[in-house]
C-alpha cells in the first residue's frame, strides 16, 4: 500500500504580512497574554514557555465544550512561536468537529520592518472543512489586528 492512501489529506492556512516594526516589538504583542486577548482571544494560563498548556474559550457546539486546548511546542525569541491547537469532538460534524492542528508564527526582519508569517497547519479534509473555511477568513482578519495592536502600543510607548 502506498503512503498516500494511509495519509489523510490536510490543508494549511497561510497569512503573510509585513509590519513597520522590529521583530522584538511584534514578539511582545505575540507573546503577551493581555495583548493576545485584544487581537485574537483571551487565553487562560498562557506563558510563552515550551511545554506550557493554555486554553482559549469559544462558542460550544454539540458535544464540544468550546475549549481550545493549546500547548507551546517551540519558542525561538523574536523569531518563531509554535503551539498545538486542539478542540472539537469526534461526535460533531461541521462546526465543532475534532481538530488537531499546529499554529506557527515566524518573524523575519525585512528592509521596511518585519514579515509576520502565520501557518495554521493540519486541517484534515473533509472532516475539518468548516473550521478550515471559517478560520481561513478569521486569520486574514486577526493578523492585521495584531499589527494594529502593535501600532497602538508603539504610539503609546508601551512597546519599543
Amino acid at each position: 500500500m502506498n503512503e498516500t492512501v494511509l495519509k489523510p489529506h490536510t490543508q494549511d492556512i497561510v497569512v503573510d504580512e509585513v509590519f513597520p516594526h522590529a521583530p522584538e516589538t511584534i514578539w511582545k504583542a505575540l507573546t503577551s497574554g493581555e495583548l493576545i486577548g485584544r487581537w485574537l482571544m483571551e487565553p487562560t494560563g498562557f506563558e510563552a514557555v515550551k511545554g506550557n498548556h493554555f486554553t482559549y474559550k469559544t462558542t460550544p457546539s454539540g458535544a464540544w465544550d468550546g475549549i481550545i486546548r493549546c500547548e507551546v511546542l517551540g519558542v525561538a525569541l523574536n523569531e518563531r512561536f509554535v503551539y498545538a491547537w486542539k478542540g472539537g469532538h469526534d461526535g460533531n460534524v461541521g462546526y465543532g468537529s475534532r481538530l488537531e492542528t499546529i499554529v506557527t508564527w515566524t518573524l523575519s526582519k525585512v528592509e521596511n520592518g518585519t514579515r509576520v508569517r502565520l501557518v495554521h497547519s493540519g486541517f484534515v479534509l473533509p472532516r475539518n472543512n468548516t473550521a478550515f473555511n471559517s478560520m481561513s477568513d478569521g486569520w486574514k482578519k486577526v493578523v492585521p489586528r495584531l499589527g494594529a495592536i502593535v501600532d497602538e502600543q508603539v504610539s503609546s510607548k508601551k512597546l519599543h
